[in-house]
């Protein structure tokens, strides 16, 4: 089954704008404060640069060529994206909650 038109376009520029949401989240928590790392910050840290790894692998993941012409990437492009939202939505959640 064919992705449906712009599918390619509405990830790459999702992931995109999570990731500069993302960052933000970093720079606004904190991640550069001087004052030592507790095991929440680091695990925080963790989730978020895993988040930023999946979202950054969107628009390769979509993006590279395939053999047959029924091969899609889009559902592990979609997968990869969910996972790095969930990534990224529980480092917030995290760094808020503790």
């Amino acid at each position: 089954m064919r992705a449906p038109t712009g599918s390619v376009v509405g990830l790459c520029s999702a992931s995109a704008t999570l990731c500069a949401m993302g960052m933000a989240f970093l720079g606004y928590w904190g991640v550069h404060e001087p004052s030592p790392w507790r095991v929440v910050d680091r695990l925080v840290t963790i989730l978020a640069f895993t988040g930023f790894a999946l979202l950054a692998s969107v628009p390769w993941i979509v993006t590279t060529p395939v053999t047959d012409d029924g091969a899609e990437r889009i559902r592990p492009a979609r997968q990869a994206f969910a996972f790095g939202v969930l990534a990224i939505w529980l480092a917030a959640a995290l760094a808020i909650a503790v």
